[in-house]
């Protein structure tokens, strides 16, 4: 069995998203950590679940107990013929499979002091208060780190204690800042002034380094340095004594680590939580663990309450409630039992994220206790009780969530019929839950829809899946994991993508059935495609994402709040073309001139020359673009077809040698023909400077390995492109490359090169589109890699290695386990509160997180904005509707069709069309088209919200009501 530790390299084709989250020197110490996980209810596994995908040294299970009904509503790795048996022995081959590289051992006894000190890091779950005391003390003594979580129903809480002393290499995970340096003044203290085309981000506190400062050369390579911000462009370091500054310079943010202490858990005092502040005392019982434990005994409400009492009144200074929240301690005695899968979701995702905080120093840990609760998913009406018996045990496997909400929600939940689009890392989440909760587990179902196949880079976070699923279908292979772990799920499998070519499948009476859809997308327009959908058809969204640590939830209610898309994020910032033409000043625009260098050479040629060859249409096509594309498209198919087409293998060596002699010798010794280094610009400031990094050309060189990958890169792309056999003997390279003749480079006089986006636009210029990138193979990142560093030594720019590149380039988003199931359980108690039949704004929630910080934030949704349309309040959600069919039988006629929203409905005017018109139309067609059954009409609101879907006005076939005018502009 593969292992981790330092004797492992890091497998980045596994670890590759989340590499991106950690960092190569967070996941090394990680992979030395030993983890010990106690108790293996639903709670424990999510969290060995999620440390496991991380990839740790190993993983202990321990469990002295066996299973149980109440354990199957949230337990996903034990079934109903474990029942009885031991939870660790029978969770832990289950758990084993996900992490070839992380071995999991399952313990059944005692925990003792000498066991635990196998340990980095120990995890109690289902722990009594007297072993988290017991437990706490000896870790603390001994420097093993220790994380105490628990559940109890809709309740849940987290502490975390990592020693005396704990350093924080990177407390947000952020990539550090840096801005380019316009002036720095000689006081005390100086003031440094950035450039003002961008906001430099620094904060008070920070420090910061300097490199190619002219003038005050002091600066450069000095020790970091604390900063405090003035504006958003200036900041202020101590500067007297230096040179005088001359001109340039970047000043660049250094994480610098930061010591944190923790106190033990017997050591640890707070205020109970439904106080409104939280302080960390000296000796003194934690009164809401106490409570906490208390409730796992006490059936009834008031006993509990009494008891609570009781111990507060024993307390004394900040551990003393003046007034207790009897209501909630009640609440909590009520739940207590419960074991909810979307609750330890949350916490188990929280909780892996303490633990991996423990092994690796990255992040800021949570300082020191987390209290949660999620009691808006109870009955909104004031005083509504579910009875004992209501939420007496049946020996099902809901019983732990029967224990909360009782009988009628599982009902209730069985006969869902719920629409998942996307079973990527969220999707695979969301099903677990699904399943857990007891979705679609009767009359119901749930249809996922995926068209994506399973890589071996899913494998980290998509749970679902294993290395033998390789190559096969996503939402095929999810679906059957699930029925697995709940085999009464009834569950579809799809592979379709969601858009307008897929409504004859998503049609009607395909919504219509539905009572919900979640998303689990990756991208924006997918996004808005779908929520487009749900209002349209009124149905309720779930939606959410993650990027990292970081992760948002958002409920679209139909009637209550407003739509996915009724807000929208800023646009991403794009890189000035000129910039990426000539005056890159940073790894990211070389990046990116790579990836548009790709498209140029090994896409857009290839694609136009197959058209002229195979569509007759072609040419006239190309003459009608604008500007100088069609010459552009038209000597691009010359030279693929003609000029540049290969024969042999040595041909593509050849041209891939002469274009590098092109792109990083040639073209640069043109810009600096046309541009000298010492030219001045009209009002006598030196060109070269600010965000203008003067160039030089390179010299090649078949000893140099960067100029040698991009040869054999290019060389075989081109040979792929016309379906030759390419090659990667390099020294049978090196031979072709002696006899290649490169031409010698003499500058044109009359070349115009473009110094801003304006000139360029004044030009008639095309700049293509780039693609989104992540591919591995076929030298894809190897070109990618090899350009972009080429280009950065062009302009004296740091290069950076192939794994940043990838991330940078293929635009690939960060992930983690951890928060996909933190964020999924946020998802899940939504769903909860939707098919409770949930109707006031202020019981859901919008979450959002930030799990490196750590921050949290729970709001309200945004309620439907409303219109004043006619005297009318409408929202995006409000419709005309007309029911045709009269209770008499007989059809309304056009004329009692247009008196309705005249005088009895709206107050609408309607004038009809001239009379021409109703002559070219047949009487019969106008007469179905108003009149037959049913005609929706939608708000002016909802148009302006979703505009494309005015293209769309059209009678649409419907099974059940003949015809129906689905939209139409009033």
């Amino acid at each position: 069995m593969a292992k981790n530790g330092n004797d492992a390299e890091i497998d980045e084709g596994l670890y590759s998203r989340q590499l991106y989250v950690l960092g190569h020197e967070a996941m090394k110490r990680m992979q030395n950590s030993n983890v010990l996980i106690s108790g293996m209810r639903g709670l424990g596994v999510e969290i060995a679940k999620n440390i496991i995908l991380g990839g740790v040294r190993s993983v202990t299970v321990h469990d002295q107990g066996v299973a149980e009904w109440r354990d199957l509503s949230s337990q996903f790795y034990l079934r109903e013929e474990d029942l009885g048996k031991n939870r660790a022995e029978v969770s832990q081959h289950r758990l084993a499979e996900l992490n070839s590289y992380v071995p999991v051992n399952a313990y059944t006894e005692a925990l003792t002091e000498d066991y635990m000190t196998k340990f980095q890091v120990v995890v109690l779950t289902n722990s009594t208060l007297e072993e988290q005391l017991q437990v706490g003390e000896f870790c603390h003594s001994k420097g093993i780190k220790l994380i105490v979580a628990d559940t109890r129903g809709l309740f849940g809480q987290l502490f975390c204690d990592f020693g005396e002393e704990m350093t924080v290499y990177d407390t947000n995970g952020e990539q550090p800042l840096s801005a380019m340096i316009s002036m720095i003044t000689k006081d005390n203290p100086g003031v440094v002034t950035c450039l003002d085309e961008a906001r430099h981000g620094f904060e008070s506190g920070d420090y910061v380094t300097f490199t190619e400062v002219q003038g005050m050369t002091e600066l450069n390579g000095c020790q970091p340095v604390e900063i405090k911000v003035l504006v958003l462009v200036s900041l202020v370091i101590m500067t007297s004594g230096f040179t005088d500054y001359v001109r340039g310079g970047i000043v660049s943010q250094v994480k610098m680590p930061k010591k944190i202490s923790f106190v033990s858990v017997c050591h640890f005092s707070v205020i109970s939580p439904w106080h409104s502040s939280t302080f960390i005392g000296k000796k003194c019982l934690p009164v809401i663990d106490l409570f906490w434990c208390l409730c796992v005994f006490q059936a009834d409400g008031d006993e509990l309450l009494t008891l609570a009492k009781e111990v507060n009144s024993a307390q004394t200074g900040s551990a003393k409630v003046e007034q207790l929240d009897e209501a909630l301690i009640k609440k909590l005695s009520f739940v207590a039992a419960g074991d909810l899968a979307p609750v330890d979701a949350f916490i188990g995702g929280l909780a892996a994220q303490e633990v991996m905080k423990a092994c690796t120093g990255k992040f800021m840990p949570i300082m020191q206790w987390l209290y949660f609760d999620a009691l808006e998913c109870l009955a909104e009406e004031e005083g509504v009780e579910l009875t004992e018996e209501e939420c007496a045990p049946r020996n099902c496997r809901y019983d732990g969530q029967i224990a909360v909400f009782g009988t009628k929600l599982q009902d209730m939940l069985a006969k869902q019929r719920y629409f998942l689009v996307g079973a990527g890392a969220i999707g695979c989440e969301l099903l677990k839950n699904f399943a857990m909760i007891g979705l679609a587990g009767g009359e119901g179902e749930v249809i996922v829809t995926d068209m994506d196949t399973i890589e071996k880079s899913n494998l980290n976070r998509q749970f679902l899946f294993r290395p033998s699923d390789v190559t096969k279908m996503k939402s095929d292979t999810a679906a059957a994991a699930v029925k697995q772990m709940n085999p009464s799920i009834r569950i579809t499998g799809h592979q379709n993508r969601v858009g307008p070519d897929t409504e004859r499948v998503y049609d009607d009476d395909f919504f219509e059935s539905l009572d919900g859809v979640t998303n689990a997308l990756d991208n924006v327009d997918a996004r808005m495609y779908m929520d487009r959908r749900c209002v349209y058809y009124r149905k309720p969204l779930l939606e959410s994402g993650t990027l990292g640590t970081k992760g948002n939830v958002q409920v679209v209610i139909p009637f209550l709040t407003e739509s996915y898309s009724s807000s929208q994020d800023p646009p991403e910032k794009s890189i000035p073309i000129c910039t990426l033409k000539n005056f890159p000043n940073a790894i990211e625009h070389t990046l990116q001139w790579a990836r548009d260098e790709f498209e140029g050479l090994f896409k857009q040629p290839p694609e136009n020359a197959m058209q002229y060859l195979s569509d007759p249409k072609f040419m006239e096509r190309t003459l009608k673009l604008p500007g100088a594309q069609p010459v552009e498209v038209l000597e691009a198919v010359y030279k693929s077809l003609v000029t540049d087409c290969p024969h042999s293998w040595a041909d593509c060596v050849a041209w891939a040698r002469n274009h590098w002699q092109c792109q990083y010798s040639n073209n640069i010794r043109q810009l600096l023909h046309n541009f000298p280094p010492d030219q001045l610009t009209s009002s006598g400031a030196p060109f070269w400077s600010g965000p203008k990094r003067c160039p030089h050309p390179l010299e090649f060189s078949t000893s140099n390995e960067l100029h040698m990958d991009y040869v054999m890169a290019g060389a075989n792309l081109f040979a792929h492109t016309y379906g030759m056999q390419g090659s990667t003997d390099r020294a049978g390279v090196i031979k072709i490359l002696q006899d290649v003749k490169v031409p010698p480079f003499t500058p044109r006089s009359g070349v115009k090169i473009h110094v801003s986006d304006q000139e360029l636009q004044n030009s008639n210029s095309s700049v293509g589109k780039t693609r989104t990138f992540d591919d591995d193979t076929n030298f894809h990142m190897d070109f990618i890699v090899a350009s972009s560093n080429l280009r950065a030594e062009n302009y004296d720019i740091p290069p950076t290695d192939r794994h940043k590149s990838k991330l940078i380039a293929g635009k690939i988003i960060p992930a983690i386990a951890t928060t996909t199931a933190a964020v999924v359980g946020l998802v899940c108690l939504e769903l909860i509160k939707i098919v409770q039949g949930h109707k006031k704004l202020e019981s859901f929630k919008n979450g959002f997180m930030n799990l490196a910080l750590p921050f949290f934030a729970f709001s309200e949704p945004i309620a439907a904005p409303t219109h004043k349309y006619y005297e009318i309040d409408w929202t995006l959600w409000d419709r005309f509707e007309v029911t045709g069919l009269q209770p008499n039988g007989e059809e309304m006629t056009l004329r009692q069709f247009l008196d309705y929203f005249k005088v009895r409905s709206h107050k609408l005017l309607f004038t009809l069309p001239p009379c021409g018109f109703w002559r070219t139309i047949n009487p019969i067609f106008v007469f179905l088209f108003f009149v037959r059954m049913s005609i929706s009409w939608r708000s002016p609101c909802f148009l302006r919200e979703c505009p494309c879907s005015i293209l769309s006005s059209c009678l649409l076939p419907n099974s059940k009501r003949d015809w129906t005018c689905r939209e139409y502009i009033v």
